[in-house]
């Protein structure tokens, strides 16, 4: 069965941290760029980052840069969010998707998508 399946979500403190796996099955997730993006409520889904299919370009958008770190993981068809110093802003819920090159953040242009988990950062 093809699918992503995200995992590390949860509920963390102000300034705590979570890392996140997507582990891909039935295809190889090193062919393709890895994005992650996430949805707070009542808001729309915005990329977050993006690892280029050969680890060699990781993006960034502003208010996460310094906080998340993303990377290919062992074993392979595992890619990981790390997240650090997080902050009530970022509550949502995380996904990750594939495509072909990391050449923008939009959410429309990922062509296969896990089904999310689910981060709060509250006190």
């Amino acid at each position: 069965q093809v699918q992503l399946v995200e995992s590390g979500g949860g509920l963390v403190q102000p300034g705590g941290s979570l890392r996140l796996s997507c582990v891909a099955s039935g295809f190889i997730l090193d062919a393709y760029a890895v994005g992650w993006l996430r949805q707070a409520p009542g808001k729309e889904r915005e990329g977050v980052s993006c690892i280029s299919s050969t680890d060699t370009s990781r993006y960034y958008i502003d208010s996460v840069k310094g906080r998340f770190t993303v990377s290919r993981g062992q074993p392979k068809n595992t890619v990981y969010l790390q997240m650090n110093n997080l902050k009530p802003e970022d509550t949502a819920v995380y996904y990750c998707a594939t495509r072909q090159f990391c050449s923008s953040f939009h959410p429309n242009e990922y062509d296969f998508w896990g089904q999310g988990t689910q981060v709060t950062v509250s006190s």
